[in-house]
């Protein structure tokens, strides 16, 4: 990592980013990747915004293409605590900036917004980067005011792992910072990790107070699910299934920061009101 604040500039190698979040908000700034990691897994598990075409694949956080790397002769590479190991061969190719998001003592949607300044200030875009989180701050606003004027039930939010388990989301997570930014209230009320979740076996699903509505988030793994699960007596007592309160929205990146928030909170109403 470097020791000084780096400063992109214009005509240089670009900016290459090894997690999703940070190349999202790269584009929210006006600014786009040279290129990123995982790549070909962006329209699955990002979904929006889109990528535009000429941005480099550097292969999987696990096995990055350092070759590709070199010859892209980046002027920067975003990464985060969790690539640490890869830091001292980055660093011969380029500076290396990590961003924290996801820790201890911490709720993830309020670093996103930290850390969307200093990758702003960084990018020599300070001025759009606190114009969206301004906008950020307003869309939230909005979407709590449609959740008050729906008196909402308390929502879980889940993915599927298989027939049996599945993450559940909260604590200090993305997801469960954006129910509490627009107002929603959790019906999990166990344990999350700093990640925002945890995982559970469905039957622990049956804690859910009587009113409470599912949302699952895509992708369904695997894909036939639910329709397996209406086969099952343990899923078919749960009250959320007897009373038909299920929404399965489009894959939202858990592990993303502002804009994935926005995306996750917008989708949620709007399931909420057509449920409503």
């Amino acid at each position: 990592m470097t020791s000084t604040p780096f400063v992109a500039r214009a005509g240089d190698g670009g900016v290459v980013s090894l997690d999703y979040g940070l190349a999202s908000t790269m584009l929210a700034l006006g600014s786009v990747p040279r290129a990123i990691a995982a790549l070909r897994n962006w329209p699955e598990w990002v979904v929006e915004p889109s990528m535009p075409p000429d941005v480099v694949d550097v292969g999987t956080t696990s096995e990055i293409n350092l070759e590709v790397l070199t010859s892209l002769r980046p002027s920067l590479i975003l990464s985060t605590p969790f690539l640490a190991a890869l830091d001292e061969k980055l660093s011969r190719i380029a500076p290396v900036e990590t961003f924290t998001v996801y820790a201890e003592n911490g709720d993830a949607l309020d670093r996103s917004y930290a850390e969307t300044l200093r990758l702003g200030a960084m990018l020599g875009r300070q001025r759009q980067a606190e114009a969206f989180l301004s906008r950020a701050d307003a869309t939230f606003g909005q979407l709590r005011e449609r959740v008050k004027s729906l008196s909402a039930p308390p929502v879980a939010v889940i993915n599927f792992i298989d027939q049996r388990h599945a993450r559940i989301y909260g604590g200090p997570g993305l997801y469960g910072g954006a129910m509490r930014r627009i107002g929603l209230e959790n019906a999990w009320n166990g344990k999350a990790s700093y990640w925002g979740f945890q995982t559970i076996g469905l039957e622990q699903l049956a804690e859910l107070g009587e009113d409470a509505h599912l949302v699952v988030v895509s992708p369904l793994l695997p894909p036939d699910v639910l329709t397996r699960l209406s086969e099952s007596p343990l899923w078919t007592s749960l009250p959320f299934v007897r009373r038909q309160r299920i929404s399965v929205v489009p894959g939202v990146l858990m592990f993303g920061m502002v804009q994935e928030a926005l995306r996750f909170s917008a989708l949620m109403v709007d399931v909420l009101e057509t449920a409503a």
